[in-house]
């Protein structure tokens, strides 16, 4: 057998492509599948992998490979062959560090893909079972549902409706009802229906050519990372600057030219951030990876910046706050006779395959759910947000024939057409079991003449979840509104909202926005910011919801699992995909939670602080070394008409603080109690006035060189160039932390024994005259002292420096509260 073109499918009959593609309407046994599927490859399109040589091949290609390579030809010219050897490894080191870290950083992408993998129902040897979707192949049954993302061309061979939004293939902007014999597209997503398909074609036959890609722009710069970039861009502008200012200096002084180019290349090469770029992806990458250890999967690592800012989070009652494990109470009669019989009626109108827990709770109420044997149900609408109920036509073992339908009481109630008196009854018991925390489900059989009669209500009571309380204390610890989001109604959302010490403050969704989930009253955002949450809430409303947030600049986390949902997580700062969710829901959000509850956003948000923390650090240090470095050598230079340091300790430099620098990732790091925003002008101050007192620090080194211990210029040159390598280690753990150095938390063993290793290497280098002139040890001693009494300076420089910036932070709050408070109103009074 062969593929199908799914043109070619579409006038064939059932008979003709189960025929073609040696099927049935049992599906495939196992075996047949895998040998189809060593026949046909994967359901998914080959992906072509970048050779390695040439991708490190790469690295020795670009603007700051080029300066290096331009002062390794003249070092080669002029003869210095001890500075040709040294930029040669600078070179290779830079290219293999680059290309390493980036492997590591494809790893963890990979590996955050394979969990993301997108799962079908497939019919093997006569059962439902679920595959991954890559492993479907030719002649497969797969059965559809509301949220589905389609995983292959197929053709639909049973069910009552398919209601599918192909939009990102065809181009249409409404979503396309389909029925049986019709076709539909790998790629697409189902909006409403259930139905039952066969697979034609998958992977590179399809008409989309792919399966569902849930990875989107993984490698895509976040706003933290392109303000990092723009300040590696002002740092080379400087760099450059300065040493345009240096050239014209020199030259005038009369050295020689291809010298004075080749140390200027050198200068900039080691000033310049050239680890940026590799140190930012793998934080990144290696935090993402973090995250999914916590049953927290990143599908767009920009949303780790926006997860550690969030301030309000909006989250779903069912399956996050409470256990999403129904428990069913006492059932109210109406027109139905017994207990049993209304519980039948129920239970005829679910779908035990499709493991929804209202279902599954209905069923588990019968006394013997083998009764269900002496039914069929010959057709199901599932239920979606928009009808709220579910519908089965049933035809029992004498072959009578009568509908059932189970589903929100109102909208039930609304299809029997109930008396005054008894919709009056209804509502009071709907309001009793809702004041203690009940939901309810109404339940409707069809008579003799077709309509509806309201057989009664069944209660059903979902628990919260033992740890949703000390979460949400735990989320207001860490300066996070928690809101609740339910379409049940004001007093069931109201009663577990209590339970939980949440707040009592429960809007009614309907009473705020309109159907398009648009504000519908003045104050509407205002009334949102104060609620404690929303009830009777449509997937349309939560769009509507965190825009009002987002309006009064809070940073928005909302949860959601339908189809419906997709709008507002893509409006949201972070959108989260809770455990359970639909595939389109996945695509939408930015964080896919493998694990109910609450507990995994609050430690996703922890972690995602915490990677925050390590790239705002590492890019304050990265400032202020570059100032101390460039700023330094050019005044020296201007100032002592000498080199303070040689071509060869300038390299040295470079690969010595590079080397500490890759291990920030793993570093730990503090934990911001409130939410993180990237504030450039903090960042910017603190890392000058530490990059200038550096320069201070390390003139002070040459000026005792010169004017105290009276050292020769070489000897001068081996000082300034251990004080650089000892100075900028101890820098960075000054910038580590934005309390005392000396405080908690304590580095990581991965950048200690980085630190530790090439401390020990530059003061061998020193010591024992490599590649520099040696140091006498008492002076290696004292350059030591130095740096130890100065890095308390700098700390406590530091500390002085948060102090006024977080004053005048606290100023400015009090200031904004006073003018909101009382200004504003008499303003519009």
């Amino acid at each position: 057998m062969e593929q199908i073109a799914i043109d070619d499918a579409k006038p064939m009959n059932e008979e003709e492509l189960f025929k073609k593609l040696n099927t049935s309407s049992k599906g495939l046994t196992k075996e047949e599948a895998e040998k189809r599927l060593a026949e046909f490859g994967a359901n998914a399109l080959p992906e072509e992998k970048e050779n390695p040589l040439l991708r490190f091949l790469g690295y020795f290609w670009g603007p700051i490979p080029w300066m290096i390579e331009i002062a390794a030809i003249l070092s080669a010219i002029i003869g210095h062959w001890d500075d040709l050897i040294i930029i040669s490894v600078l070179l290779i080191f830079n290219g293999l560090v680059g290309f390493w870290e980036e492997h590591k950083a494809s790893n963890a992408l990979s590996a955050l893909k394979n969990q993301l993998a997108v799962n079908a129902r497939a019919m093997r040897d006569g059962v439902w079972t679920e595959v991954d979707s890559k492993d479907l192949v030719p002649g497969d049954i797969i059965r559809i549902r509301l949220g589905d993302i389609i995983p292959a061309d197929a053709k639909l061979l049973e069910g009552e409706y398919l209601s599918v939004d192909q939009a990102a293939l065809t181009g249409e902007s409404l979503p396309v009802n389909k029925s049986v014999g019709e076709v539909v597209y790998s790629g697409s997503t189902a909006k409403q229906g259930e139905m039952v398909a066969v697979v034609v074609a998958t992977g590179v036959h399809t008409f989309f050519g792919n399966t569902a890609k849930l990875v989107q722009s993984a490698g895509s710069v976040s706003h933290f990372q392109k303000a990092v970039l723009r300040i590696g861009d002002f740092l080379i502008f400087l760099a450059v600057g300065l040493a345009i200012v240096l050239i014209f200096v020199e030259l005038y002084r009369g050295e020689k030219f291809l010298d004075l180019i080749q140390f200027i290349l050198v200068l900039i090469i080691a000033s310049i951030p050239v680890a940026m770029p590799a140190v930012l992806s793998v934080t990144m990458a290696l935090g993402a990876l973090a995250l999914s250890k916590l049953k927290a999967i990143v599908s767009r690592l920009q949303s780790i910046e926006e997860m550690a800012g969030i301030d309000i989070l909006c989250s779903d009652k069912t399956g996050t706050l409470t256990q999403n494990k129904l428990t069913m109470g006492e059932a109210i009669l109406f027109d139905a006779k017994t207990n049993q019989e209304l519980i039948l009626a129920g239970a005829l109108a679910s779908k035990a395959e499709n493991k929804d827990a209202i279902d599954l709770a209905v069923i588990g109420g019968l006394h013997d759910d083998k009764i269900l044997h002496e039914y069929n149900q010959t057709r199901f609408i599932p239920f979606d947000p928009v009808t709220k109920r579910t519908e089965a036509q049933i035809t029992d073992d004498k072959g009578k024939h009568f509908l059932v339908t189970k589903g929100a009481p109102q909208v039930i109630m609304d299809l029997a057409k109930m008396s005054d008196k008894e919709e009056e009854r209804a509502n009071e018991i709907i309001n009793d079991f809702a004041s203690k925390g009940y939901r309810t489900i109404g339940v409707a059989r069809s008579d003799k003449k077709d309509k509806w009669v309201f057989l009664g209500i069944i209660p059903l009571f979902d628990p919260p979840r033992e740890d949703s309380a000390d979460t949400i204390r735990e989320a207001q610890e860490h300066g996070i509104t928690v809101k609740m989001v339910t379409g049940d109604n004001v007093a069931i959302a109201r009663e577990i909202s209590g339970q939980l010490g949440m707040g009592k403050n429960i809007q009614p969704a309907t009473d705020l926005f309109g159907q398009s989930g648009k504000e519908k009253l003045h104050g509407t955002a205002r009334m949102i910011e104060k609620a404690d949450g929303f009830a009777q809430v449509f997937p349309e409303h939560k769009y509507g919801i965190v825009r009002a947030l987002q309006e009064k600049d809070h940073l928005v986390g909302m949860t959601g699992d339908g189809v419906n949902d997709a709008p507002a997580l893509k409006q949201a700062d972070v959108g989260i995909a809770v455990s359970g969710a639909t595939d389109a829901a996945r695509v939408a959000a930015d964080l896919i939670l493998t694990a109910p509850g609450l507990s995994v956003i609050t430690h996703a948000v922890e972690e995602a602080r915490r990677i925050f923390e390590r790239m705002n650090s590492y890019t304050i240090y990265r400032i202020a070394m570059t100032i101390d470095i460039m700023v330094f050598v050019v005044l020296a230079m201007i100032s002592f008409n000498t080199y303070p340091l040689t071509a060869i300790m300038i390299i040295m430099l470079s690969l010595l603080d590079d080397i500490p620098i890759m291990t920030i990732a793993y570093d730990n790091t503090y934990l911001s109690p409130t939410p993180v925003r990237w504030q450039m002008d903090r960042v910017l101050t603190v890392s000058t006035i530490l990059g200038f007192l550096s320069v201070v620090q390390t003139f002070g080194l040459l000026y005792l060189g010169h004017k105290v211990m009276f050292m020769d210029t070489a000897h001068i040159q081996t000082s300034v160039f251990l004080q650089l390598v000892v100075g900028g280690h101890l820098l960075l753990f000054v910038t580590r932390n934005k309390k005392s150095m000396w405080r908690s938390p304590h580095p990581s063993w991965h950048l200690l024994l980085a630190i530790i290793a090439t401390q020990i290497l530059a003061v061998l280098m020193t010591g024992f005259g490599w590649l520099v002139p040696q140091l006498p040890w008492k002076f290696i001693g004292m350059v030591w002292i130095y740096n130890l009494v100065w890095v308390q300076i700098l700390d406590f420089v530091k500390l002085g420096t948060y102090h006024i910036l977080d004053h005048r932070k606290r100023f400015k709050r009090r200031r904004l509260r006073f003018v909101n408070q009382y200004l504003h109103p008499f303003i519009r009074r």
